[in-house]
């Protein structure tokens, strides 16, 4: 996922995203631990992924106007 795509989400939707790319990480560390990884590059990818989201949900988060 590009952050040009997740800048394109709502703020609930880049948070459901992100807990559902950590719970697929926590899945893949389990069956790494196990050896039956068959794509172990997926890790890096989703770690960069959940990276990216927390990235783009501060920065909305930051420029979103604060309600007093």
């Amino acid at each position: 996922m590009t952050a040009k795509e997740i800048s394109a989400l709502s703020p609930a939707e880049i948070t459901t995203k992100l807990r559902e790319t950590r719970e697929q990480l926590l899945q893949l560390r389990l069956r790494k631990q196990t050896g039956q990884v068959e794509k172990p590059h997926l890790l890096r990818s989703y770690r960069k992924d959940i990276a990216r989201l927390e990235t783009v949900l501060n920065a909305k988060k930051k420029s979103a106007p604060v309600a007093a």
